[in-house]
């Protein structure tokens, strides 16, 4: 990966990584508990680690730690694919509810540290062929933001996109940065090759350079109630370890909006602001579809990609995803078809930017398959949902060595553990248990308890749940390692 170049700029520069997202886009692989930017496709880190990778490798991470900021539910994933890449992260800011990206930002500003810092501001799931023109476009960039100009990077379009936001631009100027003449959301697709052939628009990138005093003043003119919100749910918020909490009653205050939209847009014409885009030449995705899998994937002669157990016959320009059973294919053409345990999309590549929408109708009905896997990462390890039935249900806990589970009760179910792999320690009441394979404990519903790890091998134990509400948030926490809510999931 080639490093970004040496900062020239005297400020200090803060990377901050926006890395929300609801899992709708690429369902059922992504789910509201693990959406697309933490999903390694095709043996790659996944865009989260990624965008890491890019910060780690260049000059401007020397600068100041990388900011995160993420929903709540969302922060041990991010903390553990930080630590597989070595990837040594400042602070993770911790939204109660996702709020939009301007809100997102403001917080995450906030916790940039002293003095006026330049922020590097970018999504957490878009990925990029050439980390040298990006290196490049960031210098410029940079230089532009500290003069004072709120900067903006545009991908020169390769076809007629119409999943994607615009940037009309001043094509006429000489300088690397050219000024923002219009924002232009996803259009139709005749205005969208209209776009590509005029050569003075660019597809909005989400990525953000400029000043934090910069956002701060953009904000006080343009949402003053995002300033006044954000910036009291920081300053009333807890940090713990590496997580910092904004203030729920605060932040909820905020509107709910992105970055273009609360200032970008209106401060492009806006005489006080300088809005300016730096034109980036390279390959470049947001990921936001199973069509844009498709696209970025190495494709056969038919057009196909197939990725896991999956056989293909008289089928032409389609994507066939499996991560279990296998799936075979016969004479179809423009398919998306991905499998996974517990759900099956079939859909039509070319209405992939809809799929959002089928997964809101899920919702009612099938609410469950939108927000987690069977299988849940836990910062203990995993479980996985094997069976449930009324006033039942079976999970595998999967407990790497050294972890445990919190301190806790239930007010509404009994639990049995069978250990299956490895050796368990069982708090249960006043007592301590040593289990081997094969043996087993009940656990009366509240009964404080405890299930620990103190091995060097995995610990595998298959819980039945017993009792009239089985809900993830029936946990009542007296003690944790990894500083969780008292109450709620796992």
């Amino acid at each position: 990966m080639s490093p970004l170049p040496e900062n020239t700029v005297r400020e200090p520069i803060v990377p901050v990584i926006i890395a929300g997202g609801s899992g709708t886009r690429l369902w059922p692989l992504s789910r509201e508990l693990y959406p697309k930017q933490f999903l390694a496709l095709a043996g790659r880190p996944s865009p989260l680690q990624q965008t890491l990778a890019r910060i780690e490798a260049s000059a401007i991470a020397g600068r100041r730690p990388t900011v995160v900021i993420c929903n709540e539910q969302h922060r041990f994933l991010v903390r553990e694919q930080a630590q597989v890449m070595h990837c040594d992260l400042g602070e993770i800011v911790l939204e109660p509810e996702g709020r939009n990206t301007a809100p997102a930002l403001t917080a995450a500003a906030a916790r940039a540290g002293a003095g006026d810092p330049i922020l590097v501001v970018m999504p957490a799931d878009h990925e990029l062929q050439d980390d040298a023109r990006y290196a490049r476009c960031l210098e410029h960039a940079i230089a532009a933001a500290a003069a004072g100009s709120i900067v903006t990077l545009g991908v020169v379009p390769t076809r007629p996109e119409t999943g994607y936001g615009y940037i009309r631009f001043d094509a006429s100027t000489k300088a690397d940065a050219a000024p923002v003449l219009k924002f232009v959301e996803k259009p139709q697709r005749a205005l969208a090759e209209e776009f590509l052939h005029s050569g003075d628009y660019l597809w909005n990138s989400g990525v953000f350079v400029l000043r934090r005093s910069t956002w701060f003043r953009a904000l006080q003119r343009f949402q003053p109630d995002i300033h006044r919100h954000a910036l009291a749910a920081v300053t009333a918020g807890q940090s713990d370890d590496t997580f910092f909490r904004v203030q729920r009653e605060e932040f909820l205050r905020c509107p709910r909006i992105s970055i273009d939209y609360a200032v970008m847009e209106p401060a492009s014409t806006a005489p006080e602001f300088q809005c300016v885009v730096v034109p980036l030449a390279s390959g470049w995705s947001d990921i936001g579809s199973w069509h844009a899998v498709w696209e970025r994937e190495p494709r056969g002669v038919d057009g196909n990609v197939c990725l896991g157990d999956t056989v293909v016959d008289g089928t032409r320009n389609s994507l066939v995803l499996s991560q279990g059973r296998l799936v075979a294919v016969l004479g179809c053409e423009n398919l998306a078809i991905v499998e996974t345990a517990d759900a099956v999309l079939v859909a039509d590549l070319r209405h992939a930017q809809q799929l959002s929408s089928l997964v809101e109708r899920l919702k009612p009905d099938y609410g469950e398959l939108t927000v987690s896997h069977r299988t849940v990462q836990r910062p203990w390890g995993n479980y996985e949902s094997l069976d449930r039935g009324d006033h039942y249900q079976v999970k595998r806990l999967t407990l790497q060595p050294g972890k445990k589970l919190s301190l806790q009760r239930h007010k509404h179910r009994a639990e049995h553990w069978v250990v299956v792999r490895g050796k368990a320690t069982v708090t249960r009441g006043d007592d301590t248990l040593q289990l081997k394979e094969n043996e087993s404990v009940y656990i009366p519903q509240g009964t404080i308890h405890r299930l620990a790890n103190l091995q060097k091998e995995i610990l595998e134990v298959i819980e039945v749940q017993t009792g009239s509400y089985l809900g993830e948030d029936d946990i009542e926490r007296l003690d944790d390692d990894f500083g969780r809510a008292p109450t709620g999931s796992g």
